[in-house]
Parts: C-alpha cells; structure tokens; sequence
C-alpha cells in the first residue's frame, strides 16, 4: 500500500478495461504491462462450480453466449469455456486458477488482486472454492495470500471471509460511506470508495476517519485526468482506474 507523502497506488479496474475485453486475461497482462501495482477484477460460480472473472451476473452484456453464470456449465460442448468476449480482440472468460497462474508468474509475483465479491455469490461455496486454488500453490502463504483483497459488498460475507479465507485481507466496497462506517467498520482494512461519494463533505469527513483509524482507502473508478489529480490530493491509497496508463502517467509526472 502507498503511505503518507506517496502518490496513489494504481489498479487497473477489470484489468486494462478501456483498452481491452474487460476481466480477460489480455486485460489484466495489458495492465500489468502498463505498470500497475494491482488488478481488481470480479467472481462468480458456473453451475459445475468453476470460478469465473466475470463482472455480470448474466454473460449477455459482453459475450456472445447468454444465460446467467450460475446457471451454466464450465465445461462441456456447450460450457462457458467456448464462450468469446464481443468486444475485439475477443477473448475467453478466464477462471480464477487462470488468473492465478498468471499471478503466480515470477514477474508478477508484485501484483495486488483485487477480488470483488458479488452479493449474488453464496459465501460458503465461493469461499471454499477460492481457498482450494489459492492453497494449490507451493508457498501460497507468503507468495499469493498476501497479495489478495476480498472486496465485500454485503455484510454477510464478513464471517465466512474470516472463517475460510483468514488469511486475506477484507475490504469493503461501497457507494455509501454511510453503509461502510455502518456495516464493515470494525471488520476490514481498507475501504473500496466510489469516486462521488468521497467527493463530499461527508466524504472528507470519512476519508479524514480513514486515515485516523490507520485504514486503507481506495477510490473507483476514476478516468478522468480532473479527478485523478483530485483524489492524488487526497491522501489515499490506490486509485482504481479503467486506464491504468493515464494515471500511471500522470503519476510520473508530478514525482
């Protein structure tokens, strides 16, 4: 994480999102590339129980198959592993163990992994899931747990993040600091913080409680050079962004 007097870190949001399919692992390589210090992507469950990096719960948005995550098989003739992104270059839905493996490349072995939690998940199963790849890889415990972030939206994910994945750091995402300080206060490290939200006096309020506390604050998503010179104001940790490289421009030039 940045700390005080630094400049935010940078996460490509969904990978390298503007420039690529986003949450395929030619996003997350394009970010990567960029120079990102983290990735933030999504997760759902197939019908068979893989892990998908995949932000809807539903694959019509962005692919050309069509039918919710939960209700479709991985594997098969006719699995989500056939299924290719609309946007070009087109890609395949990558799984989680793929974005590990990935990780888990000596050269990458410095990326943070953002991982939001989508509410529609069921905690227990996704967790499980989860902590059977993480926990596949030798020396998992000093090379890959530290680096994860188990980014909640919904307070029932609380304990059984504890309970099964206790070794990975909970954050919590939010449009509302309001519901943050409410529901998650007392049980993450950092916050996940719409960009408007912050922006507020209510927003200074929370950010100046961040900081107070000793947590960690991370901004999505923000595109515009306006606002990433904003939020560098700020004192925060780590600006999300669909374009990783503008930032980590900008960034350059006012070290």
């Amino acid at each position: 994480m940045s700390t005080e007097n630094k400049l935010p870190e940078c996460w490509g949001h969904r990978g390298a999102s503007a420039r690529f399919p986003e949450n395929t692992l030619a996003s997350f390589e394009g970010a990567i590339r960029d120079g990102v210090e983290g990735i933030e992507s999504d997760v759902h469950v197939s019908k068979d129980d893989v892990i998908v990096m995949f932000h809807d719960p539903s694959l019509d948005r962005t692919t050309n198959y069509k039918g919710k995550i939960s209700e479709t098989n991985w594997w098969g003739p006719d699995g989500m592993e056939h299924a290719r992104t609309k946007k070009e270059p087109a890609q395949s839905i990558p799984t989680f163990v793929e974005t590990l493996a990935l990780l888990m490349k000596p050269e990458h072995q410095h990326i943070k992994f953002d991982v939001d939690i989508k509410p529609g998940n069921d905690p227990t199963k996704l967790f499980t899931l989860m902590h059977e790849s993480i926990s596949a890889y030798p020396g998992w415990e000093t090379l890959l747990a530290p680096r994860i972030v188990l980014g909640l939206w919904h307070p029932k994910f609380i304990q059984p993040a504890k309970e099964i994945l206790p070794y990975c750091r909970r954050s919590c995402i939010a449009f509302s600091v309001w519901i943050a300080r409410q529901y998650f206060w007392s049980d993450v490290d950092s916050f996940s913080i719409w960009f408007n939200a912050l922006a507020t006096w209510e927003g200074k309020r929370f950010r100046d409680e961040i900081k107070a506390a000793g947590k960690h604050l991370f901004v999505f998503t923000v595109n515009s050079p306006e606002y990433m010179m904003e939020v560098a104001s700020w004192d925060v940790d780590v600006i999300i962004t669909d374009i990783p490289s503008r930032w980590l421009a900008l960034r350059s030039s006012l070290q």
